[in-house]
C-alpha cells in the first residue's frame, strides 16, 4: 500500500478519527460504517496489485474519496444536509469515471487493439456501462434503507431521479473521453486519463 496519492491517506486517516472517536463514544454503528468503509477503501488500492495491473494513484485516491465521501462523510458525516452538492458532486465525479472505466474494458476486450473498436460503439457502451453502475447504486441505496432504516434516499423518487439524470450528464462526459481516445485525441484531458489507465492496465508486472 506504499506510494498512494495523498488523498487517500487523508481519507484513511479521517477514517480511524471517526472510528476512535465513535468507540469513545460508544457509538457502535458509526465504528461499524468506519471499518466497513475503510475496507471497501482497500479494494482499489489492494485489487490492481493482486491482479498484476498498475492504476494512477490519482485514480485509485479518486475511488477512495468517492467510497468515503458516500458512506461515511455523506451519510455519518451528514455531508448530504449540510452541502447541497455533495451528492451532486459524488454522483457527477463517479459516472465520469465509470465512463472513462467503460472505455477501458473495451478496449481491453479486443485485447488493447484500439483500432479494432469503432468510436461510436466503443462510447455507447461506456455511456451503457456507467448509467448501469449509476442504476445499481440506486438499488444499494434503496436496500439499505428498507434493510436497515437507513436514509441513503433523502427525498425516495425525486432523489432517485435527480441522481440517474447526473448519472447521464457525467456518464456523457466519461464517454465522450473514451470517444476521444479512440479516434486518437488522447495527448490532453480526460482523454489522456483513458489512455493512462488503459497503458497501466495493459502492462503486467514482470514475474519475480
Amino acid at each position: 500500500m506504499t506510494g498512494q496519492h495523498p488523498a487517500t491517506y487523508i481519507m484513511w486517516l479521517l477514517l480511524l478519527i471517526g472510528g476512535a472517536a465513535a468507540t469513545f463514544e460508544g457509538s457502535w454503528s458509526v465504528l461499524f460504517i468506519a471499518i466497513a468503509t475503510f475496507t471497501l477503501t482497500l479494494i482499489p488500492v489492494l485489487g490492481p496489485g493482486w491482479t498484476g495491473v498498475r492504476l494512477p494513484s490519482g485514480f485509485v485516491a479518486a475511488v477512495v474519496f468517492f467510497i468515503t465521501g458516500t458512506l461515511f462523510l455523506g451519510e455519518v458525516g451528514d455531508f448530504y444536509e449540510h452541502f447541497w452538492w455533495w451528492d451532486i458532486l459524488l454522483h457527477a465525479g463517479s459516472a465520469v469515471g465509470f465512463g472513462m472505466i467503460g472505455t477501458v474494458f473495451v478496449v481491453i476486450m479486443v485485447r488493447g487493439d484500439r483500432l479494432a473498436v469503432s468510436p461510436r460503439i466503443g462510447a455507447l457502451l461506456a455511456f451503457s456501462f456507467a448509467v448501469s453502475i449509476g442504476v445499481l447504486w440506486e438499488i444499494f441505496e434503496y436496500s439499505m434503507d428498507q434493510l436497515f432504516g437507513m436514509n441513503m434516499q433523502k427525498s425516495g423518487l425525486d432523489d432517485t431521479m435527480s441522481d440517474l439524470m447526473v448519472d447521464c450528464v457525467g456518464a456523457g462526459i466519461g464517454a465522450i473521453a473514451g470517444y476521444n481516445y479512440l479516434r486518437g485525441w488522447s495527448d490532453s484531458g480526460l482523454s489522456r486519463t483513458v489512455r493512462v489507465l488503459i497503458d497501466g492496465l495493459l502492462r503486467r508486472r514482470p514475474r519475480p
